[in-house]
């Protein structure tokens, strides 16, 4: 800090002389926060001035010598730094300006900048005049800043994303290391580039574009995906953001950028949509499949459960042996294999399923009466709790299926020893109504089972009328309409669905 020579010329004046200049020099002491101090070697006495005291924290009638002065300097650094300078300057005639620390009388730790000057006479010092300065505030505050700069420095140096400055004209200022990482240069070498050097030809119009709009205060940032040219000459691709610096005035002084290497991204986008897309066809060439085979085994099957009956009509005499039986019943099963597949082709053939909104409740209640005879007979005690205003959308016929499939399920495998006893509840979350199903009947492991739960032919327990084919088409129906399937089950306590249907939004 330069002192002002008016100030220094005030310094230079004894205490004795001209009252109206000393009270004018306590005046600016006071106001600028600075001291002064004599030492005379002579006499080795030494002055502090009123200001200088105060920064001191001591009394204004404190008299302090040499030996007291240094002890105030913090131990260590700053002590030994003051002692030699203030032996310098008496011994060699040597000013000194520093910036130390003190401990003031009532143990506060500051900053203070300490002056001092030789008077010689006849190449001896006969008096040293300074100036005391409390520089804590300032010290403190730049210290803080320079910390705050270090640890931005280190960010960007270190930061995994490349980043950098960049002048008006396209010119890098400065880049960390991760960005020389991505296209392959030293700093040095990057430097001596433009980012006009490094951007790929037919992504150039665009950067510049935006680079005049942030330049105009158009805009005051910009983000897109562009490529790059390595060094190797290699494309890079990158997600680019940027944004400009102003001055307080708001005139730009630099852009700052941060380019992320999406090259891999983008590899693997390309990949995955490819396998997608060949995941698909094949996902078509399937389905038609399924189709044509399950066509030809119709047709196949209608041929030889007509010459079974022409059998039956016209040659009664063959059939009475132990073949025959098992050759019909053999038919028979395929039938009904050839009619399972055809109801599975048709779910996963359609497209375009034409959904429609439909009251929960009232298609329910539906299903409910198509299987009141059986719930009579089987005693069967069902609780019902639907509120009336959900609305899904579904195709008609499949929501049909599917309450049937659960219904008749939680019939058929409830105890063998006491009558089944349903729960039916429904809930909303998240545009979907949850139709929560649960029995208390046999249940199901599904610590051993879970993963084969909703698989074709996948049946759990004896039953006469397990075919391993419901669980698996009421699947492929929910999921056709957008919805899903959860189940909670334990063995000899019962089985909770939780079936997710979408709700219809009216526009």
């Amino acid at each position: 800090m330069s002192l002002n020579p008016y100030i220094l010329s005030i310094l230079s004046i004894p205490n004795t002389q001209n009252k109206s200049r000393i009270d004018l020099l306590e005046f600016i002491q006071e106001r600028v926060t600075i001291g002064t101090w004599e030492y005379d070697p002579t006499s080795s006495t030494l002055n502090w001035s009123s200001q200088t005291k105060k920064i001191h924290e001591v009394p204004l009638d404190y008299k302090p010598d040499v030996e007291a002065g240094l002890s105030f300097y913090k131990e260590g650094h700053c002590r030994d730094t003051i002692s030699q300078l203030f032996s310098n300057c008496i011994e060699l005639k040597e000013d000194f300006d520093v910036e130390v620390q003190i401990t003031t009388y009532t143990g506060k730790d500051i900053w203070v900048r300490a002056i001092g000057i030789p008077i010689v006479k006849d190449d001896q010092c006969i008096l040293v005049q300074g100036l005391f300065q409390d520089i804590d505030k300032k010290t403190k505050n730049a210290k803080q800043l320079a910390y705050k700069e270090e640890q931005l420095r280190k960010t960007f140096e270190t930061a995994l994303v490349g980043m950098a400055i960049v002048d008006l004209d396209g010119n890098w200022i400065d880049v960390n290391q991760s960005l020389c990482d991505t296209f392959g240069y030293t700093k040095a070498e990057i430097k001596k580039l433009s980012f006009v050097d490094l951007t790929h030809p037919e992504d150039l119009r665009k950067d510049n574009k935006a680079m005049i709009g942030m330049l105009s205060g158009k805009i005051d940032h910009f983000e897109t995906e562009k490529r790059y040219i390595s060094k190797q000459h290699e494309i890079i691709w990158a997600q680019l953001s940027m944004s400009i610096v102003r001055d307080n005035n708001g005139q730009p002084v630099h852009f700052v950028a941060q380019i992320n290497d999406v090259t891999d991204v983008k590899k693997t986008s390309k990949k995955v949509s490819q396998l997608l897309t060949t995941t698909e066809d094949q996902n078509k060439r399937l389905l038609n499949f399924a189709h044509i085979v399950s066509h030809n085994l119709r047709s196949h099957y209608g041929n030889l459960d007509m010459l079974l009956d022409i059998v039956k009509m016209d040659l009664p005499e063959t059939t009475d042996n132990e073949i025959f039986p098992l050759l019909n019943q053999a038919v028979t099963h395929l039938g009904e294999t050839v009619e399972n597949l055809n109801e599975v082709a048709a779910i996963n053939i359609q497209k375009d399923l034409k959904t429609e909104p439909l009251n929960l409740l009232e298609n329910f209640n539906k299903a409910y009466s198509s299987i009141s005879a059986l719930l009579l007979d089987s005693k069967t005690t069902i609780s019902i709790n639907i509120a009336p205003e959900i609305i899904i959308k579904a195709v008609p016929a499949y929501l049909d299926s599917i309450l049937l499939n659960f219904l008749t399920n939680a019939i058929k495998y409830k105890k063998p020893t006491e009558p089944a006893k349903i729960e039916v509840n429904a809930s909303l979350k998240d545009n979907f109504a949850i139709l929560e199903i649960r029995d208390y009947g046999q249940g199901i492991d599904l610590e051993k089972y879970g993963a084969k739960l909703f698989g074709m032919y996948k049946t759990f327990h004896k039953h006469a009328d397990s075919r391993g084919l419901g669980l698996f088409i009421t699947k492929n129906q929910v999921e056709a309409i957008g919805g899903k399937i959860e189940v909670e089950s334990k063995v000899n306590e019962g089985t909770t669905f939780y079936i997710h249907l979408k709700t219809y939004e009216q526009n």
